[in-house]
């Protein structure tokens, strides 16, 4: 199969860097959006990410060595001169131009090769949205959900075609950290899961394959455990956000701490996947106490690093 378009379902904070850096690969991409407000969500999520391309191959181009220069994502290291780097620039800027914000679904899933959803993890309007563009997609499209924790064969029959959906898991800031983690389902075609893992090559990540349907992959079986630890010690009073963070930095070397990569992620996906585990564990206190707390933030529009403010503030850029 030869994918051309692809179809990124959701601009927030991973989709659109999902959409960014599959462009900046050469490829036609849209984003679907449910609402003009999204699409004024999306905008300025894609101004930031040109900004940060461009001023990370400036630093490439001038040392390609110096610590936390080089972003994998953006060319092989050996390839960083400052004549390469520059030509990246304008690939950014194309990449920037070519992106596509769509509302209409059939203007949008017509003609996909490959969609990745990444709209919020909530499993109704995962339902839904499946459901929907089941109605629109072309014969031979290939349909990928990048939910953090969410397994693909709860939602494998809303698609309408299950051997062509599987999941595509991209880690925050794509551009630096490339993985990709690739998880089939039961009914998953091997060729498709072949497809994704070459489409996820094509786009400079690193695809590393989830041999068993697993809440979180690889990733975030680690990296979502640690996160509540973190809510639950600031929401039971244990400790201040510095100090929580300030405790794991030092005593792990780590560069960020939990508060910090929250902010990254975005309180609106910590929110709704620490309700989800307050759900499924309606005695633990800790957890309740962390979905409260982050509610509070999301409703507050103390959303992270996008939104200026989180558990930190952030200078506007």
């Amino acid at each position: 199969m030869d994918i051309k378009k692809v179809v990124v379902a959701g601009g927030g904070v991973l989709g659109s860097q999902i959409a960014f850096q599959t462009a900046y690969s050469g490829y036609d991409v849209t984003i679907w959006l449910r609402s003009e407000g999204s699409i004024g969500r999306c905008r300025p999520k894609l101004d930031r990410l040109r900004d940060t391309y461009l001023a990370t191959l400036d630093a490439m181009a001038a040392n390609p060595a110096a610590p936390g220069a080089y972003a994998y994502g953006l060319m092989p290291r050996e390839d960083a001169t400052p004549e390469t780097c520059e030509a990246a620039k304008e690939r950014v800027k194309a990449a920037y131009k070519g992106i596509k914000l769509v509302l209409d679904y059939e203007e949008a899933f017509r003609d996909a090769d490959l969609v990745i959803e990444s709209i919020a993890e909530n499993p109704q309007e995962k339902i839904a949205f499946y459901t929907e563009i089941a109605k629109h997609l072309p014969a031979h499209a290939i349909v990928c959900t990048n939910s953090s924790t969410m397994l693909p064969s709860t939602f494998a029959a809303y698609t309408g075609c299950p051997e062509r959906y599987l999941a595509l898991h991209f880690a925050n800031s794509i551009w630096k950290n490339p993985l990709a983690e690739v998880m089939p389902h039961a009914g998953t075609d091997t060729a498709n899961l072949a497809e994704v893992m070459k489409f996820a090559a094509s786009i400079r990540m690193i695809p590393v394959k989830v041999l068993k349907e697993q809440p979180g992959y690889l990733l975030n079986s680690m990296l979502v455990p640690f996160l509540i630890s973190a809510e639950s010690l600031l929401a039971g009073g244990i400790g201040d956000v510095a100090d929580i963070d300030m405790a794991w930095k030092l005593g792990t070397g780590a560069p960020l701490g939990p508060f910090q990569i929250l902010d990254i992620v975005g309180l609106t996906t910590a929110y709704n996947i620490t309700a989800m585990a307050a759900a499924k564990d309606p005695e633990n206190k800790a957890i309740a106490a962390s979905a409260t707390m982050l509610k509070a933030k999301v409703d507050a529009g103390e959303t992270g690093v996008n939104a200026g403010k989180g558990f930190y503030e952030y200078p506007a850029k």
